[in-house]
């Protein structure tokens, strides 16, 4: 504990503040959501390492290698906290939910006094018990156009705003006097039960809960006429957690490229440019990058398919995703970043069908700076014994600042 305390001091926003400084160099960090997985049986490859990826490979033997922990040991993250900590947030202190991100992240605002709340769309029998937590999947274009039957519902006392998201997404927020976002989830995170309600956590948040709650009912008379979506749960009740922003801690003009609405939401907190594209392919994103290249001296990139088919236990489509992403590289490459990192935000192995607390595979490419290690492929076997070792998440973007020659000496 002692150890991780220090780490935590050592990569302290306060601290970076004091010690950055400008430079012409460009950081590209790269997350494919989910990235580290696991064999299906014992013995076999990862998902990664299972991957045809000749892109990867080489700057893994070009670069160094190593593998970050998002939380900490044991403890499987959700994608909130751990992106927020790949940015270099502690997760522990900064408590962001997946409304507000969801929220922010298809441009509504949500203020300090306000609550937004992820909703899903799902499916229930006769019972009122869930037999699928995602509706089917159902296709954003007959999302939507459930979505906008919720908008006429009104709870005295508050203003709402509900939006699509995507797919079976889509985000709730309200706002009104003497809310509180210390809401517990309603989604049962299982088939075969009925949905949770909204339950106050603290004794602040009970008329909030019970406002969500007058609006949960309403909505599931509005939804049960649907075949597939005819119900909804609730997750991530949250409000601004007022996060230090890149420009500041960092003195990055920095920019976000992702096709998912939520990703988009933690740039946004952090105050990031959230870069505008058609397309939602892995060389839509890059051809982004690409061309807002010269306005931004930082840039997030966020590929989420991984993680889907991670989740979905698609092993195969997990590897294709891979090096789907790997064959469009070489197109991010001629913009010749100075510091290029490739990593995941937590992983997702198909065999787990979900969110792991395993290491995640991290590859660091910094040709004038960093100190290459015996690494000759990207996978979790060799990042589990490459140079840069297994580290806090937190600690990455000082590293990457480092590399890229904008970080000064601390102390005499």
């Amino acid at each position: 504990l002692d150890a991780c305390r220090k780490v935590f001091e050592m990569t302290n926003l306060d601290l970076i503040r004091t010690l950055v400084q400008k430079s012409s160099s460009r950081i590209l960090l790269l997350v494919l959501d989910g990235l580290g997985g696991m064999p299906i049986r014992v013995g076999g490859p990862t998902e990664l390492e299972a991957a045809d990826t000749p892109n990867l490979d080489r700057l893994a033997a070009e670069g160094t290698l190593g593998q970050i922990v998002p939380i900490m040991r044991g403890i499987t993250p959700g994608s909130g906290p751990a992106h927020l900590a790949l940015l270099g947030y502690d997760p522990q202190k900064y408590l962001v939910g997946r409304g507000v991100l969801e929220a922010r992240g298809v441009g509504l605002s949500v203020g300090e006094q306000d609550v937004a709340a992820r909703a899903n769309f799902c499916t229930v029998d006769l019972q009122g018990n869930i037999t699928d937590r995602r509706a089917g999947r159902i296709a954003g274009k007959d999302a939507i156009q459930i979505t906008e039957s919720l908008k006429d519902i009104r709870v005295p006392g508050v203003e709402i705003d509900v939006k699509h998201v995507l797919d079976y997404r889509f985000v709730v927020v309200m706002r009104g006097e003497r809310l509180c976002s210390d809401v517990s989830d309603t989604d049962p995170q299982r088939v075969g039960v009925p949905a949770l309600s909204a339950v106050a956590r603290s004794p602040n948040a009970r008329r909030t809960a019970d406002l969500f709650n007058l609006w949960i009912d309403a909505a599931r008379r509005v939804l049960e006429d649907h075949q597939i979506a005819n119900s909804l749960t609730m997750r991530g009740f949250s409000s601004d957690p007022s996060l230090p922003v890149y420009s500041d801690v960092y003195k990055l003009r920095a920019a976000c490229v992702s096709v998912y609405p939520m990703y988009k939401g933690v740039a946004c907190l952090a105050g990031m440019d959230v870069l505008s594209f058609s397309g939602d392919t892995v060389r839509d994103e890059f051809a982004a990058l690409a061309s807002a290249w010269n306005d931004y001296n930082f840039f997030f990139m966020h590929v989420k398919d991984t993680d889907s088919r991670g989740e979905d236990g698609d092993f195969d489509g997990k590897v294709h995703v891979i090096e789907g992403f790997d064959d469009a590289l070489p197109d991010l490459l001629e913009l010749g970043p100075d510091v290029l990192i490739v990593t995941g935000d937590h992983s997702s192995p198909a065999r787990l069908r979900s969110h792991s607390w395993h290491p995640v595979p991290l590859l660091l490419w910094a040709p004038d700076t960093h100190l290459t290690d015996h690494g000759i492929a990207f996978g979790e076997r060799e990042c589990a014994r490459g140079g840069l070792g297994t580290f806090s998440s937190q600690e990455l973007m000082p590293l990457a600042l480092a590399h890229a020659g904008k970080l000064t000496k601390y102390g005499a």
